[in-house]
């Protein structure tokens, strides 16, 4: 069976290492480079700047570890891009070394569907190539969103793509959305030295975590003091000479030396060929698909970003083993009730499940457990005490609904989350697991007991 894939990001790539384990053909067509938006411009890059600004983080504090140093700890941007691009550079070789091993052919250029069963491949020299598939794997994902309001230049108003290239650090910002991307990047450039401003239309930072968790991050950002301003509009956007000048709807003006442009993103589903087809897309111009992946048109099949729905690399990741198995002749369904998620500002945040809010929505009755990093005695020895994990259950058959979670390694923490509910575990039997001491991972332990009243390194009321 011959398969070609659209597209080499965490969905595409993922789905043609599986479908080679299974023994497919597998073609992919790839534009830019092999590991898409999430290895190139995104999720890597940006977790390599973060792990830059974490390490400043901790020598600023060496002398509350008992270490003494000389000189003047600063950053050097330049040797902090080297880095990034370094460690995307091993991932890229690792995934051609991959495709190589498997036996995957990939073809540089841009995919354009002429029917179920071929794909032009346009190259960058004007030439093209002619693809004959059984099968196609749509995997193009997305890209940052514009308004027309915010023209990004590359200069003064950058995207996120931007973002993990600049070559000096601007000594102000503005940063239009509070969300999972805006709120990284405040964290990354505050802790550069730059003076940072945060401009976001809904009510709240992060708006789509759990109310506490979402609170507790904008005590951290103030104390920070990274400007959050929540529930304005922008209304205009002027350059200057040496900068930008933004305009919020009370006529307010906040003035800096570079805008970043973080409000979301853009579907890259325009210019496939998937109209000629007749495959169906919603009016947000993702590419709809079944729960086998497959779009209306039998045989060929959408992942990742460009299908809407979370966009995780996780999840089209899950997605492209899908997708894969089923153009493989193996029937597999794709389920989105379990997908835990990481966001990596200062603390980190994990989240997985039905957030506190979600299920009063549902008119679900719900008990809390919640507990305090800074009662752990790990906590104090790595010297990160600010944070909490809250877990959300059933208040009737006490099952495990959802975890949040804010503060050291929460991104790492959360699959313990990830896990109580795939496997449909109570509050209970988390509590009663035994935790390794000491160890972040006790909170759990401790969150879980406390839904139900049995906390014990807690105040007696």
């Amino acid at each position: 069976m011959k398969l070609t894939i659209i597209g080499s990001g965490p969905g595409g790539y993922v789905a043609a290492l599986e479908a080679a384990r299974m023994g497919a053909q597998v073609t992919v067509i790839e534009e830019q480079e092999v590991g898409g938006t999430c290895l190139n411009l995104g999720c890597i890059p940006t977790k390599a700047l973060i792990a830059s600004v974490e390490a400043l983080q901790k020598a600023r504090r060496l002398d509350e570890f008992g270490i003494e140093g000389r000189g003047e700890i600063r950053p050097n941007l330049a040797k902090i891009i080297e880095r990034k691009n370094k460690v995307v550079s091993i991932q890229i070789r690792g995934i051609r070394t991959l495709f190589k091993s498997w036996g995957i052919t990939l073809v540089e250029g841009r995919g354009v569907l002429q029917s179920s069963d071929k794909i032009e491949v346009r190259k960058k020299d004007g030439q093209s190539d002619i693809i004959f598939t059984d099968k196609i794997i749509i995997a193009t994902g997305s890209r940052p969103a514009q308004l027309p309001l915010l023209p990004v230049d590359g200069d003064k108003i950058l995207s996120s793509d931007h973002a993990v290239a600049l070559k000096t650090i601007p000594g102000s910002m503005v940063i239009i959305g509070a969300g999972v991307i805006g709120c990284e990047f405040a964290c990354i450039f505050r802790e550069l030295g730059t003076e940072v401003s945060m401009i976001e239309i809904l009510p709240r930072a992060l708006s789509t975590e759990d109310h506490e968790i979402s609170e507790l991050l904008e005590r951290e950002l103030k104390k920070k003091k990274i400007r959050l301003l929540t529930g304005v509009k922008v209304t205009r956007v002027e350059s200057l000479d040496n900068g930008v000048l933004v305009t919020i709807d009370s006529g307010a003006e906040v003035v800096a030396e570079k805008l970043l442009v973080s409000i979301g993103r853009a579907l890259n589903s325009e210019n496939l060929g998937i109209e000629a087809l007749g495959i169906h897309k919603s009016s947000r111009g993702e590419i709809l698909v079944d729960d086998r992946m497959e779009t209306n048109i039998a045989g060929v099949y959408a992942i990742g970003d460009v299908t809407g729905g979370p966009l995780l690399a996780h999840v089209a990741s899950k997605q492209g083993i899908v997708a894969a198995r089923n153009a493989c002749g193996i029937d597999a369904k794709m389920g989105y009730s379990v997908v835990p998620a990481g966001i990596f500002t200062s603390p980190e945040i994990g989240s997985v499940g039905l957030r506190e809010h979600e299920a009063a929505e549902r008119g679900i009755n719900v008990k809390i457990g919640r507990f305090q990093f800074r009662t752990l005695g790990k906590a104090h020895v790595i010297g990160e005490t600010t944070g909490m994990v809250k877990i959300i259950a059933d208040a009737g058959t006490d099952k495990v609904l959802g975890m949040h979670i804010i503060g050291p390694h929460a991104s790492d923490l959360i699959h313990e989350g990830a896990l109580a509910l795939q496997a449909g575990l109570t509050a209970s039997a988390v509590a009663d697991m035994i935790h390794a001491h000491p160890t972040l991972a006790e909170a759990i332990m401790e969150a879980a007991a406390d839904a139900n009243g049995m906390a014990i390194h807690v105040m007696k009321q």
